[in-house]
């Protein structure tokens, strides 16, 4: 019955059976057999698998070797570790490394291309150092603070007015006297703050000043072709009066010099009191769409043209 069923079948859909190839099998092997005979494998004394043996040793010491990779990997170099920190570049941690002012885990370090791990404990002066992603970000300074990240008297410093803005420790660069008001920029980079503080790079500034008297035409040239301080001789970089040249008590100054309180300083050398003092710009960067007293983190480009200035 069973093969009448099946030529009924082939009848109705077909007899595909000579389509079909016919598949010559080989001799099949037990599984466990095989696996068996591999494992068996013996030298000529019958006493030891050598090939098991070398498989083996192998795949250990291939192991070491990643395993060691591995730790290598999440290795850095003391140096960059520094510079990441923001005090400082590559070139000076390898000064203070030699020096012995650097410590890891307690120990003074003096050996340069020394690695750490990041999980390091590395100090610089009693304090600890840590990588940080840098931030940049611009005040517009208002009257009433002082420029420094600690004051001793309590007053009121720049530190107060961004203390929100981010978790990363920022520091200002440069500064500003009490009472002017204007671009203040932040970071935590301390190599870019040393490049826009440092005096041969002369940053610019430009500053719009309020005195309390005309500036007449004669002491305009006078400032314009410098003025001898009790620190030296101090040049601008460009002085006008501002657009609207019948208030002749408003002046725009240019500058690159970074002495302290030197605005003020030109103008009282020739009996003028600067009654207002306002940095619209520093080293490219504008206080502007930010309010007084506000900050806000630079955008790319403007990073971009700082570094390009580093």
């Amino acid at each position: 019955m069973q093969e009448q069923s099946k030529e009924n079948k082939r009848k109705r859909h077909g007899d595909f059976s000579k389509f079909i190839k016919k598949k010559k099998h080989d001799k099949f092997y037990d599984k466990d057999e095989k696996s068996s005979k591999k494992r068996n494998f013996r030298d000529e004394t019958g006493n030891s698998d050598i090939r098991g043996r070398r498989l083996k040793g192998k795949s250990q010491l291939t192991g070491k070797i990643k395993n060691n990779i591995d730790k290598n990997d999440n290795l850095i170099r003391l140096n960059k570790f520094i510079a990441n920190s923001g005090i400082c570049s590559r070139r000076e941690a390898d000064k203070l490394i030699q020096v012995g002012a650097i410590s890891v885990n307690g120990k003074t370090i003096t050996e340069l291309g020394t690695k750490i791990s990041p999980t390091d404990k590395v100090q610089y002066g009693g304090e600890t150092l840590s990588t940080e992603k840098p931030v940049y970000i611009l005040l517009n300074k208002p009257k009433g603070y002082i420029t420094t990240t600690d004051d001793p008297y309590e007053r009121k410093t720049v530190m107060n007015l961004v203390e929100k803005a981010c978790n990363e420790r920022i520091f200002p660069v440069g500064r500003l006297d009490r009472n002017t008001t204007g671009v203040l920029l932040f970071t935590n980079n301390g190599k870019l703050a040393k490049t826009l503080t440092h005096p041969k790079h002369e940053i610019k500034k430009i500053y719009h000043v309020v005195l309390n008297k005309p500036l007449t035409i004669t002491d305009m040239k006078t400032v314009a072709t410098g003025i001898e301080l009790e620190d030296g001789l101090i040049k601008v970089d460009k002085i006008a009066y501002i657009e609207d040249r019948t208030d002749k008590t408003q002046i725009g100054i240019e500058i690159h010099s970074g002495r302290n309180r030197i605005v003020r300083r030109i103008f009282e050398c020739l009996n003028y009191k600067v009654v207002r003092l306002d940095r619209v710009a520093f080293a490219g960067l504008t206080k502007k769409d930010t309010p007084r007293g506000k900050w806000r983190f630079l955008k790319d480009y403007e990073i971009n043209i700082l570094k390009m200035i580093s």
